[in-house]
């Protein structure tokens, strides 16, 4: 069996473009053709997808690196070389993409769609781009731009409506097999369940939920102590927490001591997760007094959570509780996504006003700042947010103060790194 593995690091590198061709035209009768060096291809990106027949990260185990081809350089006749083929990493459906370094989410793989993190340099130009009337044979292209490279965190946090939380041994493992088609392990010892379960609980046709057993949690599992504070993580996404808890104390536990300690623990790791919706399961009603069940009941309905009795050995109350939770998450929002967050400007502000320079050259204001190229990297043009976003990193910079105080007009030419776009104020 594959041992399950939830959180890995890997060192990605997408490619880098294909440097432009110097060289020019040579034909039989044609004194000077003039230059025409093609362009570098583009360098491969590195894609994330969801394998929905993946389920754990285990294979970034053994495998560290994953770098794309690099775009091919440019020829003569003014051929522009071959792009790179994107590397496409597949993934668990719920795996996030974070940044090693600074933490910052890149992507989150809970839906079908394919997410580029790193994207592949642009190929460099060649001569037949330089020449002007009064630089006629132009001896020089440039290289591709570097493609982007970043040390990544694969963090799995699964995709289920419902978390069950709990103690070890408190009957999560049953609750879970006697309401979904999951089958997980069931024994009476702690710690049986040793990777987080889902199931699918089917109220009727046309409607579901997603369950997940996560493993029993102890006091100090926020801390590292115990298994649960591995799984802790799978509990995030979860819109509804369902808290089990033995009221029989057969095992010489307290439950509202037991209920007490692990929501301690949920705030202890994320105070996100104590804030979640929460029902109460008291289980082993079979083996609990009435005054026990009752005793616990009074304590929960106090705090204003909803209360059900249930014995998930033989099923007592399990259908009341299991429409009470399709009722409640009826009321709640979608399964959380996790939004891809940008480079802080504070990162990309250069470290002097100098890191940048401009000329002009015929009428195009050429800016030069190699710290900007992952900033433009990143940027889709075709998107609104992201161009206002690239519009505030120049304005941080003081490239934008600096082109205006040259006498830059609307419409003007500016080019930043073979990058060439129309100036608006």
């Amino acid at each position: 069996m594959a041992a399950f593995v939830d959180i890995a690091r890997i060192k990605i590198k997408a490619g880098d473009g294909g440097a432009g061709a110097v060289s020019f035209h040579r034909e039989k009768y044609v004194a000077a053709g003039g230059p025409d060096g093609g362009d570098g291809g583009k360098g491969g990106n590195i894609v994330f997808q969801v394998d929905t027949n993946v389920s754990t990260l285990v294979e970034f185990k053994y495998k560290k690196r994953y770098f794309a081809q690099n775009g091919e350089p440019g020829t003569s006749k003014r051929c522009t070389g071959k792009n790179a083929p994107d590397l496409i990493i597949k993934v668990p459906q719920g795996t996030l993409v974070k940044e090693a370094s600074t933490g910052r989410i890149l992507a989150d793989l809970s839906t079908p769609e394919p997410h580029i993190v790193a994207k592949g340099g642009k190929g460099g130009w060649g001569n037949s781009h330089f020449a002007t009337p009064t630089r006629q044979v132009p001896r020089f292209a440039k290289p591709g731009l570097v493609g982007e490279s970043f040390d990544v965190v694969l963090e799995l946090k699964l995709l289920a409506d419902v978390g069950l939380v709990g103690f070890p041994n408190v009957g999560k493992s049953s609750l879970i097999s006697v309401c979904s088609e999951a089958k997980p392990a069931i024994a009476n010892y702690h710690f049986t369940t040793l990777t987080p379960v889902l199931g699918v609980v089917r109220i009727d046709e046309n409607k579901s939920f997603v369950m997940a057993d996560i493993p029993g949690l102890i006091e100090g599992a926020s801390e590292g102590v115990g298994l649960g504070h591995e799984f802790l993580r799978h509990v995030e996404r979860c819109r509804l927490n369902v808290h089990v808890v033995d009221v029989s104390g057969i095992e010489g536990r307290d439950p509202i001591e037991d209920f007490e300690k692990i929501n301690q623990e949920l705030v202890n790791f994320n105070e996100e997760l104590a804030s979640r919706p929460q029902i109460v399961a008291a289980n082993k009603c079979d083996m609990a007094t009435d005054e026990q069940i009752a005793a616990f009941q009074e304590y929960i309905e106090s705090k204003g959570i909803p209360f059900y009795p249930i014995s998930a050995a033989t099923r007592q109350g399990v259908d009341a509780l299991i429409y009470g939770v399709s009722k409640l998450l009826d009321t709640l929002p979608p399964i959380k996504i996790y939004e891809k967050e940008e480079i802080p400007l504070s990162e990309l502000e250069p470290k002097d006003k100098q890191a940048f320079s401009i000329t002009v050259e015929d009428g195009v204001y050429v800016v030069d700042a190699d710290w900007l190229a992952p900033v433009l990297g990143s940027v889709n043009m075709d998107d609104y947010e992201s161009l206002q976003y690239f519009q505030r990193v120049l304005r941080h910079s003081g490239i934008i103060d600096k082109l205006d105080e040259m006498g830059i007009q609307d419409g003007d030419t500016v080019s930043i790194l073979d990058f060439e776009f129309d100036y608006v104020h």
